[in-house]
């Protein structure tokens, strides 16, 4: 057994502040979407330069509600990355478009914008994004790409609230943008996610769409046209996810000091590959995880027995992510391993090691000793 407290994988911070406020949203009775959800939606527009914000119970929720408002079904396709959470598979299957997957790069892990190009065809009608913490996808290709093609873009954001592009926040620009407010996201409303979209009329659309799919009639009746879901967020969710939001600053900071941490520690032999390094102090990006590639074909031992050795000694770690493309869903839409190369490394060799702001320099220190003795001890 370790003889030091286990390093959880992920872990927020709720303070006894949020709590009491959480206690005081239960005492009103109020506790379904009310009054702190449209709090919430206005701190997050206004993190968004005013444009319009809609929260739900999930970024899945946000992401199918995405494709929903973009029109996209049946006959459609959307281009996206097999390096993903398979969030961005399964809603693109459910809403009854096709998957068109194209690889990443290696290092940033980022969509390929140029096989994105040529894979654009007579029924592509949305790109669909994951950004990854350390490094934007281009968005300045990225959305004249779109514009000159004439295709919506429904930006995967869920891993990197906080990150900024040219001095602007991811979500203040562009066309449809996703948050995930998980527990081991950059912050959390305990479950949650929200949608950044373009006008009033957009956001009135996935008020229904979140709801039922009921519109209110002139009358005081109601009336549904589209068979909406049920993805409205409690009241409950957005008081922590208001306190958390004020709190993002200090969250990055503190997760951008492990990631340097990290960066200054980390180095094994044989190597792996490490996520792009920070270009400097104020970079604009966030990290929500610091994933690692390992030299497989130079150990003796595989990833789960390299996972396992880190949980004996009380480091938890995570796989982010299999690869779409070669998941038993993916296959149905003709993908065989060897399609995209990148991502199927990735796959078959990462590791997500704990990241998180209630974590100290020694817990990084200690997660970077773990790595390098135990792959020195099973090196070829």
């Amino acid at each position: 057994m370790p003889s030091v407290p286990p390093l959880k994988f992920a872990s927020p911070l709720l303070d006894e502040e949020t709590i009491a406020d959480v206690a005081q949203v239960l005492r009103s009775g109020h506790i379904t979407s009310g009054p702190w959800v449209d709090a919430f939606e206005r701190e997050l527009s206004r993190f968004c330069d005013g444009r319009p914000v809609r929260v739900l119970n999930s970024a899945t929720a946000a992401v199918e509600v995405a494709l929903q408002l973009a029109e996209i079904g049946p006959g459609d396709e959307v281009i996206t990355c097999a390096q993903s959470f398979f969030t961005v598979l399964n809603m693109i299957v459910k809403v009854g478009a096709t998957p068109v997957f194209v690889d990443c790069d290696l290092v940033t892990r980022n969509i390929d914008l140029a096989q994105v190009e040529a894979r654009i065809g007579p029924r592509t009608r949305a790109i669909m994004p994951t950004h990854w913490p350390g490094s934007l996808v281009d968005m300045d290709a990225l959305h004249e790409l779109a514009r000159r093609r004439g295709i919506r873009v429904i930006e995967d954001a869920a891993l990197v609230i906080g990150s900024q592009w040219k001095g602007r926040n991811v979500g203040a620009f562009g066309d449809l943008v996703t948050f995930s407010f998980h527990p081991n996201k950059n912050i959390t409303s305990i479950e949650g996610g929200a949608l950044v979209v373009n006008d009033a009329a957009e956001a009135r659309r996935i008020e229904a769409l979140r709801f039922h799919g009921i519109e209110r009639l002139p009358d005081g009746t109601r009336d549904v046209a589209f068979p909406g879901g049920k993805f409205n967020l409690p009241d409950v969710n957005a008081r922590i996810g208001l306190a958390q939001l004020a709190r993002l600053p200090e969250f990055l900071c503190r997760r951008r000091a492990l990631v340097d941490r990290y960066f200054a520690r980390f180095s094994t032999d044989p190597a792996c590959v490490l996520p792009p390094p920070p270009p400097g102090a104020n970079d604009g990006q966030s990290w929500n995880m610091f994933s690692v590639l390992l030299p497989i074909a130079d150990l003796t031992l595989d990833r789960k027995a390299f996972r396992d050795a880190l949980a004996a000694e009380g480091i938890m770690t995570g796989v982010s992510y299999e690869a779409l493309h070669l998941s038993t869903l993916g296959r149905r839409f003709g993908y065989h391993r060897g399609d995209l190369p990148n991502t199927e490394r990735i796959s078959d060799s990462t590791v997500t090691l704990p990241l998180h702001a209630a974590m100290t320099d020694a817990d990084v220190d200690r997660v970077c000793a773990a790595c390098t003795d135990f792959i020195a001890r099973h090196k070829r």
